[in-house]
């Protein structure tokens, strides 16, 4: 389940860090975050979907591993991306 193109250029607006990036770390988190977030309410109604829980537990996995990758290439920016997100309060 996709995000809205909406919610998803709205997120790209907010964590950009110039006007073409996609790619980035922080745009990569900031889109699984949201993406999270969706899944997330979607089990509250729906506390049977194992399917899509596994593909949960995969996009906290590849999360963690990007949070990994700037914590040790890039601790500044790993600490604006937690607060920014409020990931790890």
């Amino acid at each position: 389940m996709p995000l809205a193109l909406e919610v998803k250029q709205q997120i790209l607006a907010k964590n950009q860090i110039h006007k073409t990036d996609t790619g980035s770390p922080e745009v990569q988190i900031a889109l699984l975050s949201g993406r999270l977030v969706q899944l997330n309410e979607h089990f509250k109604a729906h506390k049977m979907d194992h399917a899509s829980r596994k593909g949960l537990l995969t996009m906290v996995a590849r999360r963690r591993r990007l949070l990994t990758y700037l914590r040790k290439n890039d601790p500044e920016r790993y600490k604006s991306v937690l607060v920014k997100l409020g990931i790890r309060h």
